[in-house]
């Protein structure tokens, strides 16, 4: 039965979603319904269509109490909203339904676990968050809270552990029809774990291992964890907290890292063979993946830094969206993201350039627009001289750009958009140690109207980034300090031709 609080929820995302006329929103990637969005849930398969729940707060463009927002789609680009799904209505979640997972059970109905978030009063007076793990069970459209809630609790957790941080399941169902589960705690040393959980049925869990230990290495608290097989690699992903920078690798604040390693289901020990960061931009965050119905393995974070949410006013009707859906391999010993193939249906009205010799600022007929695919190729014009910078500019008009520069003989590639038209002291840049290979740098760049994502050398490193330029700055230019040899390829974006139209 729906609750009050989830009717209210629905009632008024429905009457909201309307203020927010199509053009003021991202064009292929899932932004809020209305209100504010954070971290994807309960991205999955169910029913012939894609899910994807997200942290929700539809009353005001800013952080509140955690509600599920609820979306579907047939190829990840386009979305339906549906009503909300979860509502923080219950004592065990009345101050927040935070992050977690879904599922398809055995009978065919779709089992949502998230975390329950609730205050309790201590005997000085004070109070502290409690979190627990709890489940909800339903059709793809209207879920009902499991009446055994919360299913893990303090009696769960390993010696040391804290019950106010854990927190964001992620389930799945494993080979044998059984159900596997990554918590991520909190140890007594400060740091972040990863707790690993079992189920023969999906409603009764058993604690199995700490499957893996920060032991201080990566920020504090591990955040939303998923765990997968890739490529005959285990995939450990999970955000840390209050990380401090590795050179270029790590920086600091919230960051995405990556474990690839060995994983024994039967002792539920993870062992790390290699780590990196899953997205070396400013705006990337908790990410979650899905498995398709053709095997791919498909991931989506939140585009958005906990440190740089006041770079839009919450006085907007909307604030946070999805990152563009990336297929995952591992190739040498690495995690490599590709955008998601269907984006290449997308693709209209073919600008090619070969051979253009950039030695200072130009500007090509053709390639402009908020909503493109660019593929650049950029080698040294001189071969006996080393370029000192490249840089793309776009977003672009008299006054604002967001730019894209690479400087070879420090291998350096940054993203920078304090020219973007924020007011705000907000992290503007982010830079990144890249590869040149055979003396060629190869980077993929999509905009979509607010973020852009670069794809470097074919997905062995990613620079996320939103972007609330006006939309009329829509101008694409290009920089030499020396002489730069560059191969350009640009495409139009539309979902369909009424696109066209804008």
């Amino acid at each position: 039965m729906t609750s009050q609080t989830l009717r209210e929820a629905r009632k008024y995302e429905e009457a909201c979603e309307k203020r927010i006329k199509k053009e003021e929103r991202p064009a292929f990637h899932l932004s809020t319904r209305t209100g504010w969005m954070n971290d994807p849930n309960g991205f999955s398969w169910y029913q012939g269509r894609y899910h994807m729940f997200y942290q929700y707060y539809p009353y005001e463009s800013k952080w509140g109490p955690m509600h599920w927002g609820h979306a579907v789609s047939e190829d990840l680009l386009r979305w339906d909203y549906l009503p909300a799904a979860l509502a923080p209505d219950e004592l065990y979640d009345m101050d927040g339904c935070f992050s977690g997972s879904a599922v398809e059970l055995s009978d065919g109905r779709q089992l949502l676990m998230y975390t329950g978030v609730s205050r309790e009063r201590l005997r000085q007076g004070e109070h502290r968050e409690v979190q627990t793990q709890c489940l909800a069970i339903g059709d793809g459209i209207d879920y009902e809270k499991y009446a055994q809630n919360p299913v893990l609790d303090a009696n769960d957790l390993p010696k040391g552990g804290s019950v106010a941080d854990f927190r964001d399941p992620k389930m799945w169902k494993r080979a044998d029809g059984t159900y596997g589960c990554v918590i991520g705690n909190r140890a007594a040393d400060g740091s972040g774990q990863i707790l690993y959980y079992t189920s023969e049925d999906g409603f009764h869990w058993n604690f199995k291992s700490i499957l893996a230990s920060n032991f201080n290495r990566f920020g504090k608290m591990w955040e939303c964890p998923d765990l997968f097989e890739l490529d005959g690699t285990w995939v450990l992903l999970t955000s840390p907290q209050d990380m401090l920078p590795e050179g270029f690798e790590y920086h600091n604040g919230n960051g995405t890292l990556c474990l690839l390693g060995e994983f024994d289901e039967k002792t539920g020990f993870f062992r790390e063979t290699h780590n990196q960061s899953v997205d070396y931009g400013i705006d990337f965050y908790a990410p979650q993946t899905v498995l398709t119905p053709d095997g791919r393995r498909v991931m989506i974070g939140w585009m958005q830094n906990w440190d740089s949410c006041g770079i839009r006013s919450p006085k907007e009707k909307w604030f946070g969206q999805m990152s563009l859906p990336r297929e995952l391999s591992i190739k040498g010993g690495r995690l490599f993201q590709a955008p998601i193939r269907e984006l290449e249906k997308m693709r209209r009205d073919k600008v090619e350039y070969t051979g253009v010799t950039v030695a200072d600022t130009i500007w090509l007929d053709g390639i402009k627009g908020r909503k493109l695919d660019m593929e650049l190729t950029i080698r040294p014009g001189n071969p006996k001289e080393l370029y000192q910078k490249f840089a793309v500019r776009f977003a672009q008009n008299e006054r604002y750009y967001t730019a894209l520069s690479f400087r070879p003989r420090e291998s350096i590639l940054k993203i920078d958009r304090k020219f973007a038209g924020s007011r705000r002291a907000s992290i503007h840049q982010r830079r990144s140690l890249v590869r040149m290979v055979e003396n060629e740098l190869k980077l993929r760049i999509i905009l979509d109207r607010f973020s852009v994502e670069v794809f470097v050398n074919d997905g062995e490193q990613v620079l996320s980034a939103t972007i609330y330029t006006q939309q009329e700055a829509d101008g694409v230019s290009f920089f030499a300090d020396g002489v730069v040899n560059m191969d350009v390829v640009k495409y139009e974006l539309r979902l369909d031709e009424a696109d066209a139209l804008e």
